[in-house]
Order: C-alpha cells, then sequence, then structure tokens
C-alpha cells in the first residue's frame, strides 16, 4: 500500500464538480483508492462516499491505494490534487 498527504487548496474545497474530476481519474485505476480526513475513510471511486468527508479548502486528507497501479494511482491523483482538480481559482 502507497499513501501520502495531500492539502486541498480549492478555494472552495472539494464540492461536486472537483470531486467528479478526482472520481473520475480514480477509476481509471484498479487499485482500491481511499481518502482519509479525520479519520473518516471514502471509497475514492465514490463521489457520494467523497463528498461525505466534507473536504474544505486547507484541509490536509490521506490519499491510500492497495494494488497493482497503486504507484501510479498515488501519483496521478496528487497531481490533480496539487494542480487544483483542474479548476481555475
Amino acid at each position: 500500500m502507497q499513501q501520502t498527504d495531500l492539502a486541498v487548496r480549492n478555494a472552495r474545497g472539494l464540492h461536486a464538480r472537483p470531486a467528479a474530476v478526482f472520481v473520475e481519474t480514480a477509476q481509471t485505476f484498479a487499485s482500491q483508492i481511499t481518502l482519509v480526513k479525520n479519520g473518516r475513510r471514502a471509497n475514492a471511486k465514490s463521489i457520494l462516499s467523497i463528498m461525505t468527508l466534507d473536504i474544505r479548502s486547507g484541509d490536509v486528507v490521506t490519499l491510500e491505494a492497495d494494488g497493482a497501479d497503486e504507484a501510479n494511482a498515488v501519483a496521478a491523483l496528487s497531481e490533480l490534487v496539487a494542480n487544483r482538480l483542474a479548476e481555475s481559482e
């Protein structure tokens, strides 16, 4: 399993639009991918699951991936979050 901490820098956090981008990217990997915030875990391939974490700007979440392509999943999703999930603000 690989994991890393990610700082969410979007002005409005991980609301529906960027969460959808995150989920679409996560779904391209075979690995099981999880987001963790304050001990609460969410399936990163489910937008409803991610939305329950109420991830806001400035929050730090842990990204976990477990499977054959875990390194690629962590790298791609980390880059996506670092680039503000394709949002301009």
